[in-house]
């Protein structure tokens, strides 16, 4: 979908139409959601601390979020996929994965789906969706991405190799910005520059997912589309240039994490029991903390609040921090559909 929950304030609330639209909060602690495309030329982005996003577009229009309304409307997208196929693998609330090799309307063109499911969504929602259709879910994730808002990509067997060879290796899914700055030193600027790497000389790199990089720029990507996918944790980390020496700031940082791993939860409208705080030091000692919960963390503020605590509760164990990590596992899709677990009291 495009730009799903401000493009669904939009149309509820005809007034925002045109016009730059961030959903989240604005205050200090407020994290963006979700930015319509007028607010994206300012270079404002989903998972962008409100405050920084109001001095990139002054503009901007706050509106709370409705996550009732997304999942219905979500609910209503997802309906429209099943009438072509039961392969479907959400990865959110507005995105997810379709294997239409066998279809429920035998058509053998996936491209004329992916057409009539945009024109069906358009139809029932007055929303506009884009599309990737490919061979593989790497190739299919990339290209839907490239002719956003309201568009489709296709790319054919034929073209894979010379399109991933041609394309900048920042765009590359799974590829973030700090392992494209490090290919970046390496003189990986491109595709064809990451294929001159061998398979062995990328793990020396990057550990195990160097063989995913050597796979993926040759179009190796033989997962299958699962409609049963469980996401078993959600979290963010960064890495530092300087030493972080005092806690106030570890706090800052922390409050920042926090609100990058909620803005993912709420997306995914996928909350969780367990809060992590990862703090590794400037000698590579790396420690974790966490603690459980009876109920799903659902508020910023909670989690905000439980990444500090944990943070001053270990102050004796952290000196130098080169880096911070805030996660949230035991997630609550991880129990759809299983059984209760029973207590006895002893």
């Amino acid at each position: 979908m495009d730009a799903f929950y401000a493009s669904v304030e939009q149309r509820d609330d005809p007034r925002l139409q045109g016009r730059p639209v961030a959903v989240g909060g604005s205050g200090n602690r407020g994290v963006v959601a979700s930015a319509s495309y007028e607010a994206r030329r300012y270079g404002v982005r989903s998972a962008m601390p409100s405050l920084t996003a109001q001095r990139m577009c002054p503009d901007l229009i706050f509106v709370k979020s409705r996550f009732d309304v997304y999942r219905e409307v979500s609910g209503q997208i997802r309906d429209i996929f099943h009438r072509f196929t039961d392969l479907v693998e959400p990865l959110s609330l507005d995105e997810a994965y379709l294997d239409v090799t066998d279809n429920k309307i035998d058509m053998p063109s996936a491209t004329i789906i992916a057409e009539k499911i945009r024109s069906l969504i358009l139809e029932e929602t007055a929303l506009t969706a884009s599309a990737g259709v490919s061979f593989n879910k790497f190739l299919a994730k990339i290209a839907s991405d490239i002719n956003k808002p309201n568009g489709i990509k296709v790319i054919t067997p034929g073209e894979a190799l010379p399109f991933l060879e041609k394309l900048p290796i920042g765009k590359f899914h799974g590829i973030g910005k700090v392992t494209a700055r490090k290919m970046n030193d390496m003189s990986i600027f491109t595709g064809a520059d990451l294929k001159k790497w061998t398979e062995i000389d990328l793990v020396r790199r990057f550990g195990k997912v160097g063989r995913h990089y050597f796979r993926i720029v040759r179009a190796d990507d033989y997962r299958e589309v699962n409609p049963n996918r469980i996401r078993k944790s959600i979290g963010a980390e960064r890495t530092y240039k300087e030493d972080l020496t005092e806690i106030t700031a570890m706090k800052e940082k922390l409050t920042y994490l926090a609100g990058v791993v909620h803005a993912y939860m709420a997306k995914a409208d996928n909350y969780g029991r367990t809060v992590t705080i990862k703090i590794k030091s400037s000698d590579f000692k790396i420690i974790t903390r966490s603690r459980s919960f009876q109920q799903e963390v659902r508020q910023l503020d909670d989690l905000v609040q439980i990444t500090h605590d944990l943070l001053e509760n270990n102050q004796e164990e952290i000196d130098r921090v080169r880096l911070l990590g805030v996660s949230i596992s035991n997630l609550m899709r991880e129990h759809d559909g299983l059984g209760i677990q029973l207590e006895f009291d002893f």
